[in-house]
């Protein structure tokens, strides 16, 4: 099990939350999800086979913009 953590941009409320959590959940080897609009984090509990690349693609794909640091 690895922890990832993500900075996406576009989360406003709770509802956006909800979005990002249900869309990352669909990806196989995703054990669990916390995401907070206030600090635009997102962190992910994956199985180690799970890149970080896919789950960019899945926010990406629903609409948010990851923040490459």
């Amino acid at each position: 099990m690895k922890e990832l953590e993500l900075k996406i941009e576009g989360m406003m409320c709770e509802g956006c939350e909800n979005r990002v959590k249900n869309a990352l959940k669909t990806i196989a080897g995703v054990e669990s999800v916390e995401a907070n609009h206030t600090t635009g984090l997102v962190k992910v509990s994956v199985n180690e086979d799970v890149e970080q690349e896919l789950l960019e693609e899945k926010l990406e794909d629903i609409g948010y913009e990851v923040v490459k640091e």
